[in-house]
């Protein structure tokens, strides 16, 4: 295999490999620490990161406000301490070696006031920031106010013309690299737009190559793009080094870390990677954020795919098809459905399903009364964590709503991912996860339950796989 090149990368010669940033409490300090100490460019999570008491424990983030602003308040001062407690863990692991980057996420709750905290509290201990999970327009503006690199993650080449030339051309210098996330490989939340079709996925290699055009247009030719998402072995990329279509590449890497001696992951957790077939990771559009997602088929994701499955469409009147009465609660007027969906629902409350709850899409959803009464509770004690959220309407305006209705299609994102980063039940829980994530049963590297240093971990990669 072609050796790989070292590039300066946030002010530093490193290794062209870099951690990808796993929210909540998922890629740490601990962590990115450790890799930025192996020479390559560590991220931690700056989304709900962890702070701990005197005694080392993790400190719950439990909200006590009474309104969605109050818990919003509490949840970005949170995410301000827990980051900065993370920036200095990881500062001293990595030693001086390598470059330490924070990943926040542009459509999380307080994202703008919670990177001016943790860069105002850990100044000098951060190198650059990479953003996604939206159009972070005044991530350069803020990283140019810290004196640090920034780095803007997208899918196309069309996305970051659009940043660009609205924001991007004022702070060029600050311009560390492009980070290309692949929208049907990676991990967590993905950017497919709405002329992609989740179903078909696309070679990679075109889109980094219109990327890297768009990006000489502007005089970008030296600044690095990092492909992110289904990187596995630098051996199956081996066409794309040293090729003048790429130029400067530098690889992520998010669902390795996560099987480490330094991942926080709980061992149940880790041993589920473990066990991974292909097709074990589900591309699903679940989330709140109203983004795809990709994330291990588990009971958690099962339930969702058979809630949307036990919908049926209403009207108000009497229209087409929609013929029958039907009645939802004890009171109020009955909605109109077809016959067939009359069949149906009566099927379903013959089952168990008999609580009855309203879409902002004019469907009706059959659910149990006790996952009725959940989805309620969850709904309730919504803190903010997201700028909009589709399953609470939570919205971070001046009016705390997205003046839709809330949708029991969803689910509330920071608790099951809390629970899965503090605890260990992985069938349960949303488990985020990129699509390669079956390859950890057939890699040789981790055969008999082998779980690598990440230093350890790093130089395997540099050798191609």
């Amino acid at each position: 295999m072609k050796a790989l090149k070292s590039l300066v990368m946030s002010g530093r010669e490193v290794l062209p490999l870099i951690e990808g940033g796993k929210g909540i409490s998922i890629t740490t300090g601990q962590s990115s620490g450790a890799w930025a100490a192996a020479g390559g460019i560590g991220t931690f999570s700056g989304v709900n990161a962890d702070s701990y008491d005197e005694q080392g424990r993790v400190i719950p983030q439990i909200y006590k406000g009474k309104t969605r602003k109050d818990r919003h308040e509490e949840l970005i001062a949170y995410g301000i301490k827990g980051g900065i407690t993370q920036a200095r863990k990881a500062h001293d692991i990595a030693g001086g070696k390598g470059r330490l980057h924070m990943n926040v996420l542009w459509e999380m709750g307080g994202a703008e006031r919670i990177l001016h905290g943790i860069l105002e509290g850990a100044k000098g201990l951060i190198h650059g920031v990479t953003c996604g999970a939206g159009m972070p327009y005044r991530v350069a503006e803020i990283a140019a106010k810290f004196g640090i690199s920034y780095y803007p993650i997208v899918s196309s080449a069309r996305a970051f013309r659009a940043l660009w030339l609205r924001a991007y051309n004022k702070y060029r210098e600050g311009l560390g690299g492009v980070v290309y996330e692949d929208p049907w490989l990676a991990g967590g939340h993905n950017g497919l737009s709405n002329t992609e079709d989740p179903k078909k996925p696309e070679d990679p290699m075109p889109r980094v190559i219109a990327l890297r055009k768009q990006m000489n247009e502007y005089g970008l030719d030296e600044t690095p793009i990092v492909m992110a998402g289904g990187v596995w072995w630098i051996s199956d990329w081996e066409h794309w080094l040293d090729n003048p279509e790429i130029g400067p590449i530098a690889f992520q890497f998010g669902t390795r870390p996560l099987l480490t001696q330094e991942s926080p992951i709980s061992d149940t957790w880790k041993k589920k990677l473990l066990t991974l077939k292909k097709g074990d990771v589900f591309l699903n559009k679940f989330s709140p954020t109203g983004f795809y997602s990709s994330a291990v088929n588990n009971d958690f994701i099962q339930n969702l795919r058979e809630r949307s499955e036990r919908q049926v469409a209403y009207t108000h009147e009497q229209v087409g098809a929609h013929t029958q009465s039907f009645q939802v609660g004890v009171v109020g007027s009955p909605v109109f459905l077809t016959p067939a969906d009359v069949a149906r629902a009566t099927a379903w409350q013959a089952e168990g399903f008999t609580k009855i709850l309203r879409t902002p899409d004019s469907t009706l959803v059959f659910v149990t009364p006790e996952e009725g009464r959940q989805i309620l509770a969850d709904q309730t004690a919504c803190m903010g964590c997201l700028s909009a959220c589709q399953f609470s309407n939570w919205s971070q305006n001046e009016k705390g709503t997205t003046g839709r209705m809330p949708d029991p299609r969803s689910f509330c994102i920071q608790k099951t991912l809390q629970n899965i980063s503090h605890g260990d039940d992985v069938d349960h829980s949303l488990m985020f996860s990129g699509h390669n994530a079956y390859r950890f049963a057939d890699d040789p590297f981790y055969a008999n339950g082998f779980i690598p240093t990440v230093k350890q971990l790093v130089e395997r990669i540099a050798t191609g796989y």
